[in-house]
C-alpha cells in the first residue's frame, strides 16, 4: 500500500513506520531535515500536502499529528494551538480524501480516551455516548467528528481512543523514571483515579491491524484490556525498579503546577478495548507487570 502518514516523527509514529518497512510511506513534517535523522531513509517525506497532486494515488492515511496535551498549562493560546494542530490538519486531509476519484480505503485518525472524560471507576467501551464540556472532551470530540467527514461506501474511518503509551524511548513513562529512580515515585492525590495504559507494541500491532482489515470501522480503544489504578500502576513501577514507594503528589501541587491541564492526571478512565477485542484482537501485554518488565528490563 502507498500511506500517507502525519504525526510519524512522534513517539507512535516512529514505532509505526518501522513495521512499515513493506509499504510506500509518505510523511507530512513541518521539518524534513529533522524528519530525515529519526525515520528510515525508505520513507517520502513532504512538507505540505500541496506536494501531492491529489489522494488518486494514496491507499490509506494515518494521521497522528497534534500538539501533546499535557506538556504544558491551559492558556487560552496553549489550547488555540492543541485544537489546531489536530482539527486543521485533519480537516484538510478529509477534504483531500473526499475531493479523489478514487480516494484511500482508509483513514485512521488519532483521538484519545479524554473523550469519556472523567468516568471514576465505571468500565467504559466504545459504545459510551458522552456529553461534556471539559476541555480534554471537546478536543476529542471535535476532531472525531471532523475525521468521520471522511466516512464513505468508498473510505471507512477508524477513530484511535488512545491510552497512555508506555515505550521507552519516550512519552509518559520516560518522564516519570527519574523520581522513581530516586525513590521519590508514588501515586498522584489518592492514586483511585484509573490509568488507562497500553504497551507501544499493542499500540502498533493495533493500527497495523485496523489498517488490514476492512471490516474494522468507528472508535476503537487503544488500551491494554487490564487497565489499573494510579496507586497500582505507581506500586507496579516502583517495585519493577526495585525502589521504595513511600511518596505520593498531593492534588493541590498537581494544580499548581499544571492548572486546569491537571485534570488528566488527577482524572481517569477504565477504558477497556472492547471493538478490538470482538474482532479477536489479542495482547502482546494484556497485563501490566510483564509490560515494564519488557520495557525496563
Amino acid at each position: 500500500m502507498h500511506i500517507l502518514v502525519t504525526g510519524g516523527t512522534g513517539l507512535i509514529g516512529r514505532a509505526l513506520i518501522a513495521q512499515l518497512e513493506h509499504h510506500q510511506v509518505t510523511v507530512l513534517t513541518r521539518s524534513p531535515e529533522m524528519a530525515k535523522k529519526k525515520l528510515s531513509s525508505r520513507v517520502h517525506l513532504i512538507k505540505e500536502l500541496d506536494a501531492l497532486s491529489d489522494f488518486n494515488g494514496i491507499d490509506a492515511v494515518i494521521n497522528l499529528a497534534g500538539e501533546p496535551i499535557v506538556d504544558k498549562r491551559w492558556t487560552e493560546q496553549q489550547k488555540g494551538i492543541i485544537c489546531t494542530s489536530r482539527w486543521g490538519i485533519t480537516e484538510k486531509l478529509v477534504n483531500h480524501i473526499l475531493a479523489a476519484e478514487t480516494p484511500p480505503h482508509t483513514f485512521i485518525s488519532g483521538s484519545a480516551v479524554g473523550y469519556y472524560g472523567d468516568q471514576g471507576d465505571k468500565i467504559v467501551d466504545e459504545s459510551l455516548k458522552v456529553d461534556a464540556t471539559d476541555f480534554a472532551h471537546s478536543v476529542c470530540a471535535n476532531w472525531e467528528k471532523i475525521a468521520m467527514k471522511a466516512d464513505s461506501d468508498h473510505t471507512r474511518v477508524c477513530l484511535l481512543r488512545t491510552g497512555i503509551v508506555l515505550s521507552k524511548e519516550g512519552g509518559a513513562l520516560k518522564k516519570m523514571l527519574l523520581p522513581y529512580q530516586f525513590g521519590l515515585g508514588g501515586p498522584i492525590g489518592d492514586g483511585s483515579q484509573y490509568f488507562p495504559w497500553i504497551h507501544i507494541n499493542d499500540m502498533v500491532s493495533g493500527i497495523i491491524f485496523l489498517l488490514e482489515h476492512a471490516e474494522a470501522r468507528g472508535p476503537f480503544n487503544l488500551t491494554a484490556p487490564h487497565p489499573v489504578t494510579n496507586k497500582a500502576f505507581s506500586k507496579t513501577l516502583a517495585a519493577t525498579l526495585k525502589r521504595p514507594h513511600l511518596l505520593f503528589t498531593p492534588k493541590v501541587a498537581i494544580s499548581l503546577m499544571l492548572g486546569e491541564a491537571g485534570q488528566l492526571l488527577l482524572e481517569g478512565q477504565r477504558a477497556m478495548p472492547r471493538a478490538l477485542e470482538n474482532l479477536g484482537v489479542g495482547f502482546e501485554y494484556p497485563d501490566l507487570p510483564p509490560a515494564l518488565d519488557d520495557l525496563l528490563s
